[in-house]
């Protein structure tokens, strides 16, 4: 009998040992995981988990590869992408830590401006279900079924105010001046914002609204645009105009003309805005051709004048406007102008270089020509259709041939490329970077330091002149975001002025309320005392000029801050740089305006003469009244001015050296 049972025994264990060597044969033999995988299509979700909703299981090419999934909202509607992917590697940027879980749960991450949310996990087809956060107890974990759900939205984002005064006519784009950000109740909620005349005061309101429901006895009828293009309500007692749209905070910005909406987006006009839109249209026209007559007329009485006249010293290059550097010229019949071309310019993207709140830069490529297989390195500043206003506002300032400068960024064409619905602005590229990157990872010498801030100050000069050097008629410009992120570092180490998206063309006969109603903009850590606290006099328009001015100073401190001439140079840090990195508005009022702070200038930094005159020039340019800051003119001569006392000192210092040799 206890032969039997060993016998039975040991063949119970030789069965367990065979069934268990098959089943790691047939792993061997097939070690490749199975997941879901669809492109980007919306998800079923409830509570805290949705489903991919994905009916295309994929076997994954590699042996190591886990199943993923992406997440995220789009148009408020939960998009979802599911793959095979490899963990070793990063998804959309991210590398993932969690992913030998049966569960896939997703984590929140912020990329390129885009909130993600992300999963991996490691078993049969486990990337159909993720959970947005994971039950204490797995017992309460009860997945769902595609049947029992629906497409799942989220709640929009959107300024919500409710009722502010505001300095905004009712013309061109405003902004809100909200700085609360809202999550709408309802998932039905739209951005919404209305402007009215109230017993002679103009005030806005900024909410979240159920476009099912009347809003002031209105329907909303554009709630899927994408921008908050303001219409008239007719038949008020008062003046109202009223705007809805469907993305996060997108009633922050108000557009009173047409903004060329994306297909699919209503952009309801009145009579008299369509009147007003076609007017604003034909004159850059009529400006255009008269800029073109007064320009021919006063070449061909140069031309005669100089038929007639005897040869008598010309103009120096580097006193003309019109004067461009080796590595800026392109041909000139293609520049400050949008392309009309039916075909769009052969332009190969290489890598993105920068990115801002508006538009993203790339290094690109132009063909020279159709045979020709050399390439023009360009850059290209893309801006999505939604903002159309700002790469028209730089478009406009760009277009004007008298601001041209070799300290401005030379700008080539603009293109509407409907197909990828966005707006290209064509320009030089620079292959050193923005000034702050430069600065970040280069000490920089005396000589340095005056060609770049000399040339920093003329650029400045230039946009604020109303003449160009060669006497020409120019609209000034003031820039009103200037700072080292906005400064391009050209191959011979001068700078050049780029980004002009917040750009503003000082004209005479603009009104207190037109200028009011550019708004408070810029970066706060550069802003003016007077921007800070919205207490510019708008009733001169040099203001805005010395605004810049102010902007100008912080940036030639950061240039003096890693010159080795000042002795110890320390790393890279901005203007405030002991504050902290994402300065708000109301934290620097309290520092510039209360307590009147600025960047330090250590006592070590005046036992350079040429250093302790331009800090000199630079406290004069940052002085909290408007009114003492010297001009960007001004600045260009005291560059020349401490050049020259530099010279002169040297001179001095070695004749006396020499002086000291001879009586050896």
């Amino acid at each position: 009998m206890e032969r039997v049972m060993e016998r039975v025994a040991f063949g119970s264990v030789l069965l367990v040992c065979l069934v268990s060597g098959a089943s790691a044969l047939l792993h061997t033999a097939n070690p490749h995981a199975v997941c879901k995988s669809c492109d980007p299509q919306p998800a079923i979700c409830k509570s805290y988990q949705c489903i991919a909703n994905c009916s295309f299981p994929k076997v994954c090419p590699n042996p190591d590869d886990v199943c993923a999934a992406v997440w995220w909202r789009e148009d408020g509607v939960v998009m979802v992408e599911t793959m095979c992917h490899d963990p070793m590697q990063p998804l959309y940027g991210v590398k993932l830590d969690n992913f030998s879980s049966s569960d896939c749960v997703l984590t929140i991450r912020f990329v390129k401006g885009r909130i993600l949310r992300l999963c991996a996990c490691t078993g049969h087809e486990c990337n159909e279900h993720m959970l947005l956060n994971k039950p204490d107890n797995d017992y309460d974990l009860v997945l769902l079924r595609t049947s029992e759900t629906k497409v799942f939205r989220l709640p929009q984002l959107c300024k919500f105010c409710d009722v502010e005064s505001t300095a905004c006519n009712a013309t061109g784009v405003c902004e809100s001046s909200c700085n609360i950000t809202s999550i709408c109740e309802n998932p039905d909620e739209v951005c919404v914002s209305a402007w009215r005349r109230s017993e002679g005061n103009a005030i806005i309101e900024t909410v979240c609204h159920n476009p099912a429901l009347p809003f002031y006895g209105q329907y909303l009828t554009d709630y899927n645009n994408t921008v908050c293009q303001m219409k008239q309500v007719e038949d008020m007692k008062e003046e109202f105009y009223i705007c809805s749209c469907n993305e996060e905070e997108c009633n922050d910005r108000l557009f009173f003309t047409d903004v060329s909406s994306p297909p699919g987006t209503e952009s309801p006009l009145s009579k008299r805005s369509l009147r007003s839109v076609l007017l604003v249209s034909l004159f850059p026209v009529l400006i255009a051709v008269v800029v073109l007559l007064s320009a021919f007329y006063c070449f061909h009485m140069f031309h005669q004048h100089n038929l007639k006249a005897p040869k008598t010293k010309g103009i120096d290059s580097e006193t003309c406007a019109i004067i461009v550097s080796d590595d800026d010229r392109s041909d000139s019949s293609s520049a400050n102008s949008l392309n009309h071309n039916t075909e769009l310019l052969p332009i190969q993207l290489d890598a993105i270089v920068g990115k801002g709140r508006f538009a993203e830069v790339y290094r690109a490529k132009l063909k020279q020509g159709a045979k020709d297989e050399s390439f023009q390195k360009v850059a290209v500043k893309i801006f999505p259709y939604e903002e159309y206003a700002s790469w028209k506002t730089e478009w406009e300032i760009f277009s004007d041939t008298e601001l041209r400068h070799e300290n401005v960024l030379q700008f080539l064409t603009a293109e509407d490329r409907k197909a990828e619905q966005c707006y290209w602005l064509i320009t030089a590229y620079h292959e050193r970077g923005n000034l702050q990157e430069f600065l970040t990872q280069h000490v920089i010498g005396w000589d340095e330091l005056c060609r770049m801030g000399g040339s920093l100050a003329r650029g400045v000069a230039h946009l604020h002149a109303d003449r160009t050097l060669c006497g020409r008629s120019k609209a000034p410009i003031a820039h009103r975001d200037l700072k080292s992120a906005n400064v391009l570092v050209k191959a011979d180490l001068s700078c050049c002025l780029c980004d002009f998206g917040l750009s503003l063309r000082l004209d005479n006969s603009m009104s207190p309320e037109e200028l009011a109603n550019s708004g408070q903009v810029g970066t706060a850590r550069y802003m003016a005392p007077e921007v800070l606290e919205s207490r510019m006099d708008l009733e001169n328009i040099e203001s805005f000029k010395q605004a810049d001015v102010y902007s100008m100073a912080l940036v030639l401190w950061e240039i003096t801050s890693r010159c080795s001439a000042i002795g110890d140079v320390r790393e890279y840090k901005p203007p405030f740089g002991k504050l902290k990195d994402h300065l708000c508005v109301e934290s620097m009022k309290d520092d510039v305006i209360r307590d009147e702070l600025r960047p330090e200038i250590p006592a070590s930094w005046t036992n350079h003469t040429g250093v302790q005159l331009l800090c000199s020039s630079i406290e004069e340019c940052w002085d909290h009244d408007p009114e003492a800051r010297l001009t960007a003119q001004c600045i260009v001569e005291r560059f020349s001015e401490i050049s020259s006392t530099m010279i002169s000192v040297s001179s001095d210092d070695k004749s006396a050296q020499d002086s000291g040799n001879y009586e050896k």
